[in-house]
């Protein structure tokens, strides 16, 4: 066997785990060229699983910081490794330069809801929450910004700029998903609009929570959560000045990216707010049209030279 088979083979791996699980972002993906999807998608698989150890309620906490632990100190010990995953995320991080510090953070951020103490604290009503943004934002740092700055490298930038612009991206990336798993983490215990926001609002987080067992949405509830979709559209900016920092044969996919998670908060302000009754998504066919631009954005690129 020659040394770039167990690559392929590793990295064919983490294509198959991307394509059955990543959903949004796998569109993003398939607007890159082949060697930058291949390593987004080692990225992914490397953040999936640790995703799934830290969200396995089957499992207590401390069990879960265990087995997190473990799966983290073979990764350390990855010179030694045959998981597919790992050989494929190695091989990514020489080619693009992506320190083991990054991934450490990646790691830390899926480790946040399992540990004891983290920037989220339980209230008198037993449910885990933030009491101010700066507190959910530098949550939302290790959880996305980070993804984002493994991401811009594997797109290629030269500004420095483009570091910032990244974090901001990943906020808003990940306050549309705070805003989509409402009820969803309600039901986990975990109320992540911080409670100035509410208690500004007129509303607390006692009571967004007992939206899920099926009293309905008020004023003041949608107002908090209005105001979260507002700070991720003024972070939607960021992506829009991120886009021409970085690699011409990359733009295509952030693009694709941004139009998705945007289309999705606008499908949430759409529906005001009521991410209670059922869980908002984009739909397929119009997360293939915006594919499709994609696609067409590289293809032009390639037929002028610009991507292989």
């Amino acid at each position: 066997m020659t040394q770039s088979q167990p690559i392929e083979a590793a990295y064919a791996a983490c294509r198959a785990i991307a394509k059955r699980e990543a959903k949004n972002f796998y569109y993003a993906f398939v607007a890159l060229p082949a060697h930058k999807r291949d390593a987004m998608c080692a990225i992914y698989a490397f953040m999936r699983r640790a995703d799934d150890i830290s969200d396995d309620e089957s499992k207590d906490r401390a069990t879960r910081r265990e087995e997190l632990a473990s799966w983290t100190a073979a990764w350390r010990d990855g010179e030694r490794t045959t998981n597919p995953v790992f050989v494929a995320v190695r091989d990514t991080q020489q080619r693009f330069n992506i320190p083991d510090d990054l991934l450490e953070q990646l790691i830390q951020g899926t480790a946040m809801d399992v540990q004891p103490e983290t920037a989220a604290r339980r209230d008198a009503d037993g449910l885990n929450t933030f009491t101010t943004f700066a507190e959910l934002y530098q949550y939302c740092y290790y959880v996305a910004s980070v993804v984002g700055l493994v991401c811009i490298r594997i797109f290629g930038y030269s500004s420095p700029v483009a570091e910032k612009l990244a974090e901001e991206t990943g906020i808003a990336f990940q306050l549309t998903n705070i805003l989509r798993d409402v009820r969803e983490d309600a039901e986990r215990a975990r109320v992540y609009i911080p409670e100035d926001d509410l208690k500004g609002a007129g509303t607390s987080a006692a009571e967004l929570a007992q939206v899920k067992t099926g009293r309905e949405l008020v004023e003041p509830q949608r107002l908090a959560l209005a105001g979260i979709a507002r700070r991720a559209r003024a972070y939607y900016h960021s992506a829009d000045r991120l886009l021409p920092l970085i690699s011409a044969d990359s733009r295509p996919a952030l693009r694709v990216l941004v139009k998705i998670y945007s289309r999705l908060l606008k499908r949430i302000e759409e529906q005001r707010f009521d991410v209670f009754t059922a869980r908002v998504q984009v739909p397929t066919w119009q997360k293939l049209l915006i594919l499709s631009g994609g696609l067409i954005r590289m293809l032009a690129l390639r037929l002028r030279g610009r991507v292989r």
